[in-house]
């Protein structure tokens, strides 16, 4: 039989390094897939087939992709929310749905044309209406795929296409490889004056810096400078928070540490971040100069006014920074450290009450500090869900190592966790990954637990069961108080169970460590593992008070 476009497209990406398929189908892409030993994973929702995809991406900072496909029309339809939490994001995601047949497309009609609906919400997005078109095409798109300015990419291949005769059509795509730029070294120059000038500096580092690979580069400068660093939600693991300069996570809720040096900063340099304001972001001080380092132009100046900004890759910068400065300030680095250890201290101390707690059922805060004292951090990747856990976890889960944690959060759509973690687990199966959701978030993608049982992609989820929505009440309270519309019911475990995993309940704060154990080892011998701990309702807090 000829081969099909949809086995020249499976081949081409193959050739650029793809080892698996996601998504749910009908959709020819992944019988081709199977044909050429490239894996595919078929999950319970497209959703989830996108959150796989865009976690693969996150803990290989882009330099490795899964592709997504699914079922033209409604499987379409269906990807749309998990594809807008990528865009929010910026996370490069490829994005290969089936369209109708060309004979039935229209731009008027009631059926759901992907180029067209997804085009506000990606990086490119085109329609292979053509076998010879598709090498075209689908170069354009890799290339997009690798741009510097990250997103998700979609191209679209018409059924009749899709599964039509390749042709003649010469699918030996040169694909373009990412080309990173230095700055202007005038603009390093007054940057680096700025830096050297300022007397209470401080860093905000962002996932521009995790996906250049430039942590050591950071940590140099800091050191060099006595300058602390914080990171954005989505930058969190690209500076080390055991490091004595680090403020931690500036976050909707974050340690005292990034808000008293935010409080008395008169500059702060913003590196791969496009200083988005977002309500998971903390806000600028009003009255300090502001600087950013970021890889696209588009990102100057886009969330406040900037005094002096550099545009090229976070790491070659930053190198061209440290050749600027020079060794000019040591001196300040100690007097520096001992502040920053001042203010952690005594936050930790008001807190330890609470991330220790003797409670049942569990404070949340108990499990975030019970989890980060048993696991290898160097070796395991952490992600949180919308909502209380991830503003319980962000301010106390210390990150070690570059992606040790998947920051996320421009958009928060309960249950984008679990593929995050198990995109993770993909890229990296050596490490362990581990989600921690609550039992609202397990409600929306809770069965794709049996695709990390069935796609041996073993994977710790850990669901904070409270029995209510956290934090809505204050929208709804005659709701709550007149029919309970925020509680939620369920019994986590058994369904793990059910569906084939490990699974453990945690009633009391003293069974919690071994049962963590138990699920740990579980997923060593690969098995995906559920940990469900009955928690009380505790307020996540607002800042750091």
């Amino acid at each position: 039989m000829p081969e099909l476009v949809a086995d020249r497209i499976v081949r081409l990406l193959q050739r650029e390094g793809a080892e698996a398929i996601v998504g749910f189908p009908e959709n020819r892409l992944f019988n081709s897939a199977a044909l050429v030993g490239m894996r595919p994973i078929i999950t319970r929702t497209e959703r989830v087939a996108v959150n796989i995809a865009d976690g693969f991406a996150r803990a290989t900072n882009g330099e490795r992709f899964v592709p997504c496909a699914m079922q033209y029309g409604p499987g379409s339809e269906a990807a749309f929310a998990a594809v807008a939490q990528a865009f929010g994001d910026r996370s490069p995601i490829l994005l290969l749905p089936g369209e109708h047949d060309v004979a039935v497309q229209s731009s008027s009609g009631p059926e759901l044309r992907s180029e067209l609906a997804y085009a506000p919400i990606t990086r490119f997005a085109a329609t292979v209406n053509e076998a010879a078109r598709g090498p075209e095409i689908f170069r354009r798109a890799l290339g997009a795929l690798r741009g510097p300015r990250n997103g998700p990419v979609l191209v679209a291949v018409a059924n009749d296409v899709l599964n039509g005769p390749a042709g003649e059509a010469d699918w030996d795509v040169k694909t373009s490889q990412p080309r990173l730029t230095q700055a202007s070294s005038d603009d390093v120059a007054e940057t680096a004056r700025a830096l050297l000038a300022a007397a209470h500096p401080v860093i905000l580092a962002g996932q521009g810096v995790l996906y250049a690979g430039a942590t050591a580069e950071l940590v140099r400068l800091a050191e060099l400078t006595g300058t602390p660093v914080a990171t954005t939600l989505n930058g969190k693991s690209g500076f080390p928070e055991n490091h004595p300069l680090s403020l931690g996570t500036a976050g909707r809720t974050r340690p005292a540490t990034v808000d008293r040096f935010l409080e008395q900063a008169d500059l702060v340099l913003g590196i791969g971040t496009s200083f988005t304001r977002s309500l998971y972001i903390t806000p600028m001080p009003p009255g300090a100069t502001l600087g950013q380092i970021t890889d696209d132009r588009r990102d100057l100046a886009t969330g406040y006014d900037i005094a002096f900004g550099c545009v090229g890759d976070a790491r070659l910068v930053l190198l061209q920074l440290l050749d600027a400065v020079g060794e000019a300030r040591n001196g300040q680095r100690e007097t520096t450290e001992s502040a920053v250890a001042d203010v952690r201290g005594a936050f930790m101390g008001e807190w330890f009450t609470r991330l220790t707690s003797e409670a049942a059922p569990l404070n949340p805060y108990r499990v975030v500090w019970e989890l980060m004292q048993l696991v290898d951090r160097t070796r395991t990747v952490v992600t949180h869900d919308a909502g209380h856990p991830r503003d319980q976890i962000v301010p106390f889960y210390e990150t070690l190592v570059p992606r040790g944690y998947l920051g996320w959060g421009k958009s928060t759509q309960l249950g984008t966790g679990l593929g995050l973690a198990m995109g993770a687990r993909l890229a990296r199966p050596d490490w362990l990954a581990v989600n921690i959701m609550g039992d609202a978030a397990f409600g929306m993608v809770g069965m794709d637990f049996e695709t990390a049982v069935r796609s041996r992609l073993p994977v710790l989820t850990i669901v904070l069961n409270n029995g209510l929505m956290g934090g809505y009440t204050q929208w709804m309270p005659d709701a709550v108080s007149r029919y309970g519309a925020d509680r939620l019911g369920g019994r986590y475990a058994d369904v793990a169970r059910a569906l084939g995993g490990h699974a453990e309940r945690v009633d009391r704060p003293d069974e919690l460590r071994a049962a963590l154990e138990r699920c740990i080892a579980s997923v060593a011998a690969g098995q995906a593992a559920l940990c469900e701990v009955a928690t009380h309702e505790e307020p996540a807090m607002a800042g750091h008070t």
